[in-house]
């Protein structure tokens, strides 16, 4: 028995940000839902929260989020050195969103932070004079904080993600529609893509200004990131192809009627590159939580 996400959010006394958050973080898990649309909870894995010692003030407590002014505050440190920091890499946003004048506003887990500014080898990034890599990062005028935000994200998406037609959508999610024309001729295999694409329901508005503004930022735009998506996204459509043909208009059978026909062991192959993880500290907080992202995402 599964429970849809919003009852879900109510019977663990979360918000629906809060709840979002924690399932991206893999905090909550999800099933796919069985008629398709958005994925459900699982009754067992809701009493599984709810029994946990100190709920629901340990659950929310991991998806705590804090804008710069309260993230400095937390590691005791000028917000101009902690905005510096996030530009630079040193700190992963967890969420994001566009206020009322379209500014864009980062958001970080509280607990990640308080872990950064304890962990001993972090010390001279938060006192003194910046290190030569975050100056060099910052006079060259990068903005890191979409790229790690997007590193995270993806890690979600594959951890999701079913198969490799699943998988690949879920890169392409970060490609522009130009490059993924490129790679993907077939616009019967583009349409199937664009089917499975991961649910994104708090783009916004469709064509609203906020939405583009989130778009801008799901969409990559640095060089070696862009490298790993396509190349990644190449290598899920031959797995994606070889298991299952994208489903054609001309096809006298249904999308179900292929898959039947298809083998049920596809041949192996090459498993996907790992993610990129997000350009970090030394002491990075949360390191099981990348770790299993990131192998479910292979």
């Amino acid at each position: 028995m599964t429970r849809p996400q919003s009852s879900a959010a109510r019977e663990l006394g979360l918000k629906r940000g809060e709840f979002d958050l924690a399932v991206r973080l893999g905090c909550i898990r999800t099933v796919p839902a069985p008629g398709g649309g958005r994925r459900r909870v699982p009754r067992e894995e809701i009493e599984r929260l709810r029994e946990a010692e100190g709920f629901p003030d340990t659950l929310r407590a991991h998806v705590r989020v804090v804008g710069t002014a309260e993230g400095a505050e937390l590691m005791d440190i000028p917000s101009t050195r902690f905005t510096r920091l996030a530009r630079a890499g040193m700190l992963t946003p967890a969420s994001f969103y566009v206020n009322r004048y379209r500014t864009v506003v980062w958001m970080y887990l509280a607990q990640e932070l308080r872990e950064f500014a304890a962990a001993e080898v972090n010390g001279p990034l938060l006192t003194g004079r910046a290190p030569d890599r975050v100056r060099a990062r910052l006079k060259a005028g990068e903005d890191l904080r979409p790229k790690n935000w997007r590193a995270r994200h993806a890690g979600y998406l594959l951890g999701q993600a079913e198969g490799p037609w699943e998988r690949a959508a879920a890169v392409a999610t970060f490609l522009d529609p130009v490059q993924l024309a490129e790679l993907v001729e077939s616009p019967y295999e583009r349409a199937h893509l664009n089917r499975l694409r991961p649910d994104e329901f708090w783009h916004g508005t469709p064509e609203s200004p906020n939405a583009a503004i989130v778009q801008r930022i799901m969409t990559a735009d640095d060089p070696n990131e862009i490298s790993w998506l396509r190349g990644n996204l190449l290598l899920n459509l031959q797995q994606a192809r070889r298991r299952l043909p994208a489903p054609r208009p001309s096809s006298p059978m249904g999308y179900e009627e292929v898959a039947e026909a298809v083998e049920a062991t596809p041949e192996p192959v090459p498993e996907a590159a790992p993610l990129p993880t997000p350009v970090q500290a030394p002491a990075r907080s949360r390191p099981g939580l990348w770790a299993r992202l990131v192998g479910r995402g292979g």
